[in-house]
């Protein structure tokens, strides 16, 4: 059974440009400095070729509550609000009482 799941790992297609620069951003946005300010800096590498940079920035730019800001180097600035009480999930305790908690970023 393993050897099986080793020949499936190999047989798998290699991954895209757009899903290898979508989990380096997606990395970027999750690290904790970045939750911590609500800001992060996405530098532009030469490996990132023009249609998967304009893929990602154009499923960036759909996301509601995302300021982006482009600079002269290519890179660039995403930021986000923390969420209001409207955007908060409740769960109902024991007790009656309500407590929000804070939902995963939606990129």
């Amino acid at each position: 059974m393993a050897a099986q799941n080793v020949m499936l790992r190999t047989e798998q297609e290699p991954l895209t440009g757009s899903e290898i620069l979508g989990l380096r951003v997606s990395a970027m946005i999750n690290s904790p400095i970045a939750q911590l300010g609500r800001r992060v800096r996405i530098h532009r590498l030469d490996t990132d070729n023009d249609e998967a940079w304009g893929t990602i920035m154009d499923l960036l730019a759909e996301t509601d509550g995302l300021q982006m800001d482009f600079d002269d180097e290519g890179s660039v600035i995403l930021q986000w609000e923390k969420p209001g009480d409207m955007d908060a999930v409740f769960d109902r305790e024991e007790g009656g009482a309500a407590e929000a908690e804070e939902e995963a970023a939606p990129f």
